[in-house]
Order: structure tokens, then C-alpha cells, then sequence
């Protein structure tokens, strides 16, 4: 048998058309082109990675750059809404009501209430300030007249003034700013006003009002204050002993013995945390007073009077204001406290506000009581009051 000898394997490439045969049965060129194409095929791998690099990066500067200016955006409206609502803390509402309304009523324990209520309605509708003002002017009576009569002529006012001021002081202070008085005898009865300052002991606040203790102290390193707390509080300020404050707790506070905190204004906890801290309560000798004596800054820029012979409130069109003042009449009206301050030139009372206002012009009773004309006012007037008050 002859041996059968395979020939060599013949390839062909086919390379700009034409065809080329390698010796010993291998073709080497088609090897150097496949080369080139893994080493082509390995460069586009990398080229494509680079791009999708460069892509996430471009992306991610986008994403970047859309974050820095939200957060500038966020900024100006931050500081917008703050300016807005710092314009808005900084206003003031203060109501005045004659306290020669307990005169007329038949008990002490109706007093009571009546103080009460008008309490009640300063509270829900965050007053700042109560004034409460005779519908004589007291100035007016001789000086030869005896004391008694100067008295009487204070009595319903000053109850109403110690009433309203015990409402709104803090349970736990009560006792050092408060006697036992015979005006006082119901008033543990009435409604609490159960205002934010009025904290109980197991409530966290940043703000507290206390009372400065006589406790000794080294000179130059503030008072100790009772805050209604099982530790005393150390303020930076030196104040006499029985003296209320308001005071700012450290939240960083690393004593164990007491708190550590600063005195601050009784309005500093509406502008810093819009928290409404209660009311003051002024007295005016008259009508006249109510507006001269203002203890604000360029005194009441919008008064408003109200009254049955006023002009309907939904045809008035209230301006901005800083401080707001609404005047209350008595049993008689605005027209009657008028009357009684021989100090005032006007013939009129709408001569003496901004507005002269009818609250209720469809009353269905003839008359409608002091207390409750507060709290038909505020209601009516709230969104109208919170709407238009800004810094000038």
C-alpha cells in the first residue's frame, strides 16, 4: 500500500480583492490583521469606558450645579420668608377696654367672669397688650376731694387689672406676685388661659418666665431665678430679688446644679420661634391716655374704634401697620368715655381713630356687651389683622 501524504491546508484571504496563500499551511497576514482588529476592538472598549466616564461626570456636575443653585434659591426664599415673617412678629396688636364695666355688675363672682372672658378672647386671638382705662378721666377730679372717691372711681379698673394679670402669669409664680385679695376670690374659678409659657414640669421649652430668688450670689456673676423647675437657673444679668424675667435656657447646658441661661425681652420668643408669650396689661387714667401714653416706638399707627354708629368693617379697607390699636367702649359707648375726658378737643369719636367701625351692623339685641364685642372683633378681624401687618 502506498502511503498517502496529506498536502499542506491551503487558506485564503481574501485583502483588497485579491487572495494570498502562506507556506507550510499558515497564513501569517490573516494573523497580523486579527491582531490589529482584537487591538482596534480593545481601544474601542476603552474609548467607550472614557465616554461613559466623561458622561457620569457631566451629569454629575449637572446634578451639582442644579443643587447649588436650589439651595441658593432655597436661601433667598428662606431669608425672604424671614424678613416677612420677622415683619409680621415685629407688629403688635393691643386691645382697650374701660374697666368701669365691673361697676355695673351685680357680684363678685360676674366680675370675675367678665375679667375672664375678655382675658380669654386676648389669649386665643394673641394679644400683646391690654389696656384698661376709666370712662371719667380720674385727672379731672380736684385735688381737695377726698381719697375715697378716687378710689371708686378705679375700683372696677384695678380689679380688672389684677384679674387679668393673675390669668396670664404662670401657675408656679403665682404666689410670689400674688397675695391673697379679696379681688382674687373667684378667679382660681375661672377658665385657664393655659398660655405657652405656662409650663409644667415635665415640658421642655427653650424659654421660661421665673422669678429672681434672694440667694446669694458673687458680684458681677448674675441672679438666681426659679423657673418652676427642680433646679434654679443662673442668668447673666443682676436683678433684684422678686423680680420676673424671662429667661433664654442654654441648651448646652453641662451644670448639674442649675440651668444656665439669659434674661431676655418677654417678645423674644415671638420673633425667634413665633410662640406667643402672653400679654401686658397697662392702665390709662382716659380715653385720651390710651393713645398718648403707647409704649411703643412712634406710638399706635393704625387705632380702630367700634362702635354701632361706625362704618360697616367689610367696607373698610385697613392699611399696614405696626402697631395695631382697638378701642372698646363701655355700657354707653365710645360716646360716653368721650364725654367723660375733659382733656380730648374732638366732638366725635371717629375724630379720635383711623376707622370707626360697626363689627355687628345686623345685631338683633339693642346692646352688645364689652366681652363679647372682644371676642366678635377678634374673630371678625383676625385674618384682616394677620394679612396687612408688616414692618414699615
Amino acid at each position: 500500500m502506498s502511503e498517502v501524504i496529506n498536502s499542506p491546508e491551503r487558506i485564503d484571504v481574501e485583502k483588497d480583492g485579491n487572495t494570498s496563500s502562506l507556506s507550510n499551511g499558515f497564513d501569517y497576514s490573516s494573523l497580523k490583521i486579527a491582531k490589529m482588529r482584537k487591538n482596534d476592538w480593545s481601544e474601542l472598549k476603552e474609548k467607550k469606558k472614557q465616554y461613559k466616564q466623561w458622561k457620569q461626570e457631566k451629569l454629575l456636575k449637572k446634578l451639582q450645579r442644579n443643587a447649588e443653585l436650589e439651595e441658593i434659591q432655597r436661601k433667598k426664599d428662606s431669608d425672604s420668608q424671614k424678613e416677612k415673617e420677622k415683619g409680621r412678629l415685629d407688629c403688635t396688636v393691643s386691645i382697650a377696654v374701660p374697666g368701669t364695666i365691673l361697676d355695673i355688675c351685680q357680684s363678685l363672682e360676674l366680675k370675675s367672669y367678665v375679667a375672664g372672658q375678655i382675658a380669654r378672647a386676648a389669649a386665643i386671638y394673641r394679644v400683646n397688650e391690654i389696656i384698661v382705662f376709666n370712662e371719667k378721666n380720674i385727672e379731672s377730679i380736684e385735688e381737695g376731694e377726698e381719697k375715697l372717691k378716687l378710689s371708686k372711681e378705679c375700683r372696677g379698673s384695678m380689679m380688672m387689672m389684677k384679674i387679668l394679670q393673675y390669668l396670664e402669669c404662670p401657675q408656679y409664680l403665682r404666689k410670689y406676685f400674688f397675695p391673697i385679695h379679696s379681688d382674687l376670690h373667684f378667679a382660681g374659678l375661672l377658665n385657664p388661659l393655659d398660655l405657652p409659657h405656662h409650663l409644667r414640669v415635665d415640658e421642655e421649652s427653650t424659654f421660661r418666665e421665673g422669678v429672681v430668688i434672694n440667694k446669694p450670689v458673687k458680684a458681677g456673676k448674675g441672679s438666681y431665678v426659679y423657673i418652676g423647675l427642680k433646679k434654679t437657673a443662673k442668668i447673666d444679668k443682676e436683678l433684684k430679688p422678686n423680680t420676673r424675667v424671662t429667661v433664654h435656657l442654654n441648651p448646652d447646658n453641662l451644670s448639674k446644679k442649675h440651668f444656665i441661661g439669659k434674661a431676655v425681652s418677654p417678645m423674644t420668643p415671638l420673633r425667634l420661634e413665633n410662640c406667643y408669650w402672653g400679654y401686658t396689661v397697662r392702665f390709662a387714667e382716659g380715653l385720651n391716655s390710651v393713645i398718648s401714653k403707647c409704649p411703643f416706638k412712634g406710638g399706635y399707627d393704625v387705632t380702630i374704634g367700634t362702635s354701632e354708629k361706625g362704618q360697616s368693617y367689610k367696607e373698610v379697607t385697613f392699611p399696614s401697620y405696626r402697631h395695631l390699636l382697638i378701642v372698646f367702649g363701655g355700657v354707653k359707648g365710645l360716646e360716653a368715655c368721650l364725654e367723660g375726658d375733659e382733656t380730648i378737643t374732638a366732638t366725635e369719636p371717629k375724630e379720635l381713630f383711623n376707622h370707626y367701625i360697626n363689627i355687628c351692623p345686623s345685631q338683633g339685641s339693642r346692646t352688645i356687651r364689652t366681652e363679647e364685642a372682644v371676642f366678635i372683633t377678634m374673630a371678625a378681624l383676625t385674618d384682616k389683622v394677620s394679612a396687612f401687618g408688616k414692618t414699615f
